[in-house]
């Protein structure tokens, strides 16, 4: 998959849990002391424009938006707003059974991309479900930051242009529902995106 505005394919895609210490206290965390990482499966990524289709054995799916940020060919650093769409209730099952978390974030369509555009940082992410504030909070508010974020991955895992970085929701997830309209965007809408829930 070719990505807007990054000039490279769709690489790993590696996500960070509990990264605002607002979204770890709403479900029932401390933040964390080093950055808590997971990874999606290629084909959780869904462009704008697309529609998400809930899972049959999930009764709750739950919006995270967050900032992305990614590497393009060229070096040069970029972002792109995107949602962290996870299966609640199989999430919560997994954690009592010590299982990863992939069955409950990386269903088909549960990383959606907006455009990426250059970072430029601090900016705010916000979201909305049929025109409705869900998600508002600034990229200040990060409990590590992307430098810190970034170097963390790439020390460990060597990061590739076309890897992107979803970088944490802040507080306000809530569950989504068929014939939902979800919006997202970063700062004034440099980058946008919109799915619609089946």
């Amino acid at each position: 998959m070719d990505i807007p505005g990054l000039d490279a394919a769709l690489g790993t895609i590696w996500c960070v849990g509990r990264n605002y210490a607002d979204h770890a206290k709403e479900l029932g965390h401390e933040p964390p002391s080093e950055p808590l990482i997971f990874v999606k499966p290629a084909c959780a990524a869904m462009l704008s424009g697309g529609t998400l289709r809930l899972p049959a054995d999930s009764r709750r799916v739950d919006h995270e938006a967050e900032l992305v940020v990614a590497r393009a060919r060229d070096g040069s650093l970029r972002m792109a707003v995107g949602v962290d769409f996870t299966a609640r209730d199989l999430q919560a099952a997994a954690k009592k059974r010590g299982d990863p978390w992939t069955d409950a974030k990386g269903r088909p369509g549960f990383a959606a991309l907006g455009n990426f555009v250059p970072l430029r940082l601090p900016t705010r992410v916000r979201l909305s479900v049929n025109g409705a504030a869900r998600q508002d909070a600034s990229t200040a508010d990060m409990i590590f930051a992307v430098e810190r974020l970034l170097a963390h991955l790439d020390s460990r895992f060597g990061l590739r242009p076309g890897d992107v970085v979803y970088t944490g929701t802040p507080a306000g997830v809530a569950p989504v529902a068929a014939g939902d309209r979800v919006s997202a965007l970063l700062g004034e809408g440099e980058s946008r995106l919109s799915i619609l829930v089946a």
